[in-house]
This record gives C-alpha cells, structure tokens and sequence, in this order.
C-alpha cells in the first residue's frame, strides 16, 4: 500500500478560465496533518474543491488514493440553515455515501450517529433545529458528520473561524485524533499562531504555491512577505502561463508576473 493519500501534478485551478490555484506539485502522506494558508483570495478554498472533485482542474491533475473516502466540509457561508431539519438529521447525512439518501438506516447506524454527536460535546442536542445552535454548536454537529463519514481524507474549509476558544479547542483536538489514526487531514486556516501551535505542516498559498512543508520553514518572514505580493483583482489581459524549466513548490523565489497568472489571474 502506498504511503501518498493524495498527489497534485502541475495542478491548475480556476474558474471561467480565470486560474485561482496555479502549478501545484507535490504529495500528501497518509495520515498528514496540513494547514493551508494564505490571504483572501489566494486559492485557498479552490484547491479544497479541486481535491473533493468539486472543480475540474484547468491543467494539470490531483490523484486520490484508490479506495480513499473522503469528507469534505464546506465554509459556514456555503451551509442552508434555513432547510428544516435537526442536529440528528444533519449528523445522518454523513452516512449517505454507505447508504445513499434513501437508503434505510440501521439501528447501528443510529448508535454511530449518537455516538458521534456525543463526541463533538452536544449530546442532548440531537432533536434541536439547526437554525436555533450558536455558531460553536453548528460547527460541532458539522463534525459530528464528518465523524459518522469515517473518511480516509479530511478536508476542512475554515472549521476554527468564528467560534469560540473552547470550541476552537475541542475542535482541534478531534484534528489530532484523526490524523493519529491514520486519516489524512487538510484544514485552510487564518490563524497563524494557531497553524503553528498545531499543524506540522503548511501550504502557503498566493494563487501559486509559495512554501510547502514544516511549518515553522513555511512560514518563514522571507516567504510570508513574497505570499503578500499577489493582487487579489483578476486581469483579463493576462497570459496563459507555463511552468518555467525546474517549476517546483518549493521553489520561493519571485517569478516574472507573467508567469504568476492564468488568463485574468494576477498573482
């Protein structure tokens, strides 16, 4: 069995012909624990996508493991909380991909769902409405259904954004555990001083990758001040780009802005 859970191979992400994620090389062992980081605008919850199989690539490809499940949890903003339904019902939904959306669940599959939702701390929560949890308690009934998916590959878009540190805490160490079982697990983070308080390793980001690796080298001064070079605007006068001779992730030095964009991308 190999040890790579994903491979990226001159991977190019964008939408509309527009490139948001530019020439990404590199693996994901099996039961890493990565943070990928970078400002606004800088392909971060597009390179999620594009490994969920959410966004086609516009070059390149991205590579799953075969036989590799996969969870992914979208940005709080992308979630109805509007659609009628109760903590235990959203938790259920992570069983869809063993039983489909109508398939009938099992009393083990409810004893798993009740389990997970006492892990997350929200037991007595499972008949509550969606629209009635603070932002802390939805976040935890999001992963709750992640637990129930038992994915190979974990993707989380922001989980730690606007809850509170006791959450934020209890979060991260479901991250922990994860990883520790061997489940390969990519979190997108702002926080700084939490992604090197807790993930051993970081992308950084700016639309192309900038530093990959240990997090205390990839986010170094030198390499956070060339991920700040980068417009978050897209120009539509922009070349198609190509990977230069030697194109590498871990390539830090500054390109030629023609080569740091796809059509209406400036990097």
């Amino acid at each position: 069995m190999t040890d790579t859970c994903v491979t990226f191979a001159d991977l190019t992400l964008g939408y509309s012909s527009h490139a948001a994620v530019h020439h990404l090389s590199g693996a994901l062992a099996r039961g890493s624990l990565t943070a990928i980081v970078g400002a606004n605008g800088s392909g971060k919850s597009t390179l999620l996508k594009g490994i969920a199989g959410i966004l086609a690539p516009l070059s390149g490809r991205v590579e799953i493991a075969a036989g590799a499940r996969v969870a992914y949890l979208a940005q709080r903003s992308e979630i109805d909380l509007h659609f009628p339904a109760q903590v235990r019902d959203l938790v259920s939904l992570g069983l869809w991909q063993r039983r489909g959306l109508f398939g009938r669940i099992s009393a083990d599959d409810k004893a798993r769902v009740g389990a997970a939702i006492d892990a997350v701390g929200l037991a007595g929560f499972e008949d509550r409405d969606l629209d009635t949890l603070s932002g802390g308690q939805l976040q935890r009934a999001l992963f709750a259904r992640v637990i129930v998916q038992d994915a190979d590959l974990i993707l989380l878009d922001e989980p730690f954004n606007h809850v509170d540190a006791k959450t934020v805490a209890d979060l991260l160490r479901l991250v922990r555990a994860w990883s520790a079982q061997g489940r390969t697990v990519v979190v997108v983070a702002h926080d700084l001083d939490l992604v090197r308080a807790a993930f051993p390793l970081t992308l950084l980001l700016a639309r192309r990758p900038i530093a990959w690796g240990p997090t205390a080298e990839a986010l170094s001064e030198a390499n956070l001040r060339a991920a700040s070079h980068f417009s978050e605007a897209w120009r539509d006068d922009a070349p198609w780009c190509e990977p230069g001779p030697g194109h590498d992730q871990h390539d830090h030095d500054d390109h030629d802005h023609h080569h740091d964009h796809h059509r209406g991308a400036a990097a």
